[in-house]
């Protein structure tokens, strides 16, 4: 079964970006309780920036789960790469993310790198920078392997980014190759939807050919608005979700357009739409 969740941000430098709600973490869950939603999916400026006995109230109050933890503050917040020239700052980066599959894991939720990939550039080159991103995914995959739940380990979740974020792993078959050449293990991809219309030939196929290493879902549209307020077609694409079996999240990691109460309205009516 395919869930559904929508995203939080509480980081202050993410505003503008593509999540749903913002800033009030109890109002959010509230919220997302009140529209059918499953999960929320939490974006944090810290790993201590809210309390586990806190957060677990909340989502038991309001009935909902954790579907996972962004870590892009590392990047926007704190200018950490796992990918940096220095050893020292790709120590404090890894040090972050780790600390973020330690709030997601005892929830049962993976950590997603995203920004924190960074890019090649003439000071790394691209086979240096790939080393090290691999490197990261296999030490922080094994980390959040500590974590189980009844369906077994909680992976970290790696996001391939387009072109105009990074020029390291921009479609879901670069990042399944950067997988098996780094010899990752618990290690799963994030398809997200917006990125894949820019970079993907074929959706479709290319989630089929990815199969089991996907692991999240980011239901946006091509213009990152909620899904149906663009021009993808999902038909293919939820058909491809099922041919592989895919059974985690179909997250709302969207524009707040026309508001965020707007957003999420449209993302779980379009979520009801196509995996109901």
């Amino acid at each position: 079964m395919i869930r559904s969740a929508v995203t939080v941000s509480l980081v202050a430098e993410a505003r503008g970006g593509p999540f749903v709600l913002w800033d009030d973490l109890p109002s959010a869950c509230k919220l997302a309780s009140e529209l059918g939603f499953d999960a929320i999916e939490l974006f944090a400026p810290s790993p201590d920036a809210v309390k586990p006995t806190h957060l677990r109230m909340l989502l038991e109050d309001y009935n909902l789960k954790l579907a996972a933890v962004g870590t892009g503050a590392g990047w926007v917040k704190h200018k950490l790469l796992l990918t940096a020239a220095d050893s020292s700052d790709r120590s404090a980066a890894f040090d972050f993310v780790r600390g973020m599959i330690d709030l997601g894991g005892p929830f049962g939720a993976p950590a997603i790198i995203g920004s924190m990939q960074g890019r090649w550039t003439e000071q790394v080159d691209r086979t240096t920078t790939l080393r090290y991103l691999g490197d990261a995914l296999q030490t922080l995959g094994q980390h959040a392997a500590q974590y189980t739940t009844d369906a077994g380990k909680v992976p970290l979740i790696y996001e391939p980014l387009n072109r105009y974020e990074t020029n390291l792993c921009c479609n879901l078959a670069a990042g399944v190759e950067l997988i098996q050449s780094s010899g990752a293990k618990n290690v799963k991809l994030l398809a997200d939807l917006f990125h894949l219309n820019i970079e993907e030939v074929d959706i479709a196929a290319a989630l089929r050919a990815s199969g089991d290493h996907v692991g999240h879902v980011h239901f946006v549209d091509s213009n990152r608005r909620a899904a149906d307020e663009g021009h993808l077609d999902y038909t293919p694409i939820v058909a491809a979700l099922r041919e592989i079996n895919f059974s985690g999240y179909a997250s709302a990691e969207v524009l707040p357009w026309p508001d965020p109460r707007g957003a999420a309205e449209r993302a779980i009516a379009a979520y009801r739409r196509w995996f109901h």
